[in-house]
């Protein structure tokens, strides 16, 4: 597929009404432009863009096709029909993407885009706990390289990591990268779990000082954290889970004032879908996705960079893991 002449758009896409109260109409005027022409990409490349809630809101709200926690753009990976997936998040998740669609043009806008999880582990780290633990499953996030998927038994994402370990039957298992994550579910379960100490550069600088401080601000507020947050946190929260199950939060309990325990710009998109609540904003934002940029996302479109790849070997091996997971309701 040819790269494509820089498009240049006649007509600027009015702001989106639900973006009013979380955008001044200023910030649109400059994404507006960049908007216009990556919709008319889309149409031209058959692509579809996918974006993790962690996005900005002129991505998240403006070109996404398909927006969601990990787990959801993993389930809906799995049944795109667009000859090309944009991957609005960082590089493992387009890595997942490829593998549920080896067919298929997987891009992401900045190849720079990781993150401190992935980074955290290797494939020969997952054989040395093997052979510590001989016999003991292991449970992989998918905030992972395809390389470790490969060399583990199953994957989870925060929204079903309980689940899957409960779903396997035994009595111990082995749970990557991330310590918080593992510690909060082996505080749910009766299931041993043996933890590796990574952990997300975002959420593990949420401390209980912070909540404190939140709560003495703003009186009455509900405080939802990501299981990604150190269990102390996790503590004294309202409500943990994914950010999926955070946004199901906000929609079915309708809390007058709220704090979103996680990366900055999540607030805003789910603020943007209710305007009545009142969104406290601690603001910590992951590096990573925000080197996803409009700008980046049509240059992608335009010259079909940077392509995604995983190697056949590999990718049999991480969609075993990623399959397994997925079967898991």
């Amino acid at each position: 597929m040819a790269s494509l002449q820089p498009t240049r758009a006649a007509r600027p896409i009015p702001m989106p009404p639900m973006l009013r109260h979380v955008m001044p109409e200023i910030e649109w005027a400059v994404h507006a432009e960049d908007v216009a022409a990556i919709r008319q990409l889309k149409r031209d490349r058959d692509a579809i863009i996918l974006a993790h809630n962690y996005q900005t809101p002129e991505i998240y709200h403006g070109v996404a096709d398909i927006v969601g926690d990990s787990l959801a753009l993993a389930r809906e990976a799995v049944t795109a029909k667009a000859s090309v997936i944009v991957l609005a998040g960082v590089h493992f998740m387009a890595e997942t993407a490829k593998i549920l669609n080896p067919g298929r043009t997987v891009l992401i806008p900045d190849a720079r885009a990781g993150c401190s999880l992935a980074s955290s582990i290797t494939a020969a780290d997952v054989a040395d706990l093997r052979a510590r633990h001989p016999g003991v499953p292991v449970i992989t996030y998918v905030n992972t390289s395809a390389e470790v998927k490969a060399a583990s038994d199953i994957c989870c994402t925060s929204g079903n990591a309980l689940k899957i370990v409960e779903s396997l039957g035994v009595p111990r298992v082995i749970m990557i990268p991330d310590g918080y994550l593992a510690r909060n579910i082996a505080a749910r379960t009766s299931v041993e779990i043996i933890t590796w100490e990574g952990a997300c550069e975002v959420h593990e600088r949420f401390t209980p000082a912070d909540i404190a401080e939140i709560r003495a601000g703003h009186p009455g507020v509900a405080v939802v954290a990501h299981p990604e947050c150190p269990p102390e946190v996790v503590a004294v929260a309202d409500f943990a889970g994914s950010t999926a199950e955070m946004i199901d939060f906000v929609a079915r309990d309708r809390p007058k004032r709220v704090a979103l325990i996680t990366e900055c710009s999540m607030s805003d998109n789910v603020a943007a879908g209710f305007p009545e609540i009142s969104f406290v904003k601690p603001c910590n934002l992951c590096p990573h996705m925000k080197r996803i940029t409009l700008p980046g996302i049509r240059h992608a479109l335009e010259t079909l960079t940077h392509e995604v790849t995983v190697p056949d070997a590999i990718a049999a091996g991480a969609r075993r893991a990623v399959d397994r997971m997925l079967a898991v309701r």
